[in-house]
This record gives structure tokens, sequence and C-alpha cells, in this order.
């Protein structure tokens, strides 16, 4: 780890992680063995970074969201409070997923809003707008705006 990168006292860091330099991590996050955050990050409340996570620079993830294994977020992306991701299509109790795990990728800048739903599986393209308390159950386009449950195309957003 970086020197200049400041963890709350009440934050658990697992061994293996590497975080960039100038992130801050706030009250009771947990980031788990394999982890790698970027640069200048901003992990608020009760965040839970899942094994091998990446995270890219200026990434800002807002209270009580978790990232699991198998989520890819690149540069400057913002995911807003108590977002969720999954990372598993099928879930069952007595087929547990044993380390295989759907990909899901956001791409740079785009902005997730607060109590959205993202499916695994799919990317959320550069640039583009999820609006709070939607349910990603598909791709999202570069520069697309997108709300509602399933999330639809509702406009386009500029850089």
């Amino acid at each position: 780890m970086v020197d200049n990168v400041y963890i709350h006292e009440s934050s658990y860091v697992d061994d293996g992680v590497t975080i960039g330099a100038g992130t801050k991590v706030w009250h009771f996050c947990h980031i788990q063995s394999g982890a790698v955050l970027g640069e200048r990050c901003s992990l608020g409340q009760n965040v839970n970074i899942g094994p091998n996570v990446r995270i890219g620079n200026g990434v800002r993830i807002q209270n009580n969201v978790s990232v699991y294994e198998g989520v890819e977020i690149e540069d400057n992306v913002f995911l807003g409070p108590s977002c969720v991701f999954t990372n598993v299509l099928m879930p069952r109790m007595d087929r547990p997923a044993n380390g295989h795990y759907e990909r899901t990728l956001v791409r740079e800048w785009a902005s997730i809003g607060a109590n959205a739903t993202i499916v695994c599986g799919h990317t959320i393209g550069r640039h583009a707008l999820v609006g709070a308390g939607a349910v990603v159950t598909k791709d999202v386009p570069d520069y697309a705006i997108v709300a509602g449950v399933p999330a639809k195309i509702i406009g386009r957003v500029e850089e």
C-alpha cells in the first residue's frame, strides 16, 4: 500500500490488496484479498470490495455498496448509495458458484444511481447513466441514459 492512503480504523483490508495513492476508505469497509483499487478513489461507509475485484482511478463508491468478485470498474465511475451488483445468474443453495462468476464491466465515466441493481454478465457503457432504482438486465450502450424496471433507454448524454 501507499503512504498517502487513508483507511478508517473501523475498516478491514485483507492481505494481498493493492490501493493506489490518494484513495480514502471510510467507516466499516472491507476490502478482500486480491482486490486492486486505483488512485484517488473514495469508498463511503459500509462498502465491501470482493476478492480479486479491479477498480480504476478516480472511482467514487457511495455508502452501502458491495462490489462482488466478477465485477470490474473502470476509471472515474460513480456508484450511488446502495446500488447492487450480482455475480451469479442462477443462485441456488444446493449448487454453489465455486468461484465461477459472471463478468460485469462498468466502463469509464459511467454513473449508477442509488438503489439501482445491475444483473451480472452485462456491460455499462462509457459515460452511461443508470437511473436510481433501475434494474439493468442487458448491456447499456455508451452515452445511454437508462431508467425503470427493467431498465430501458430514455435518452442520451453528452460528455
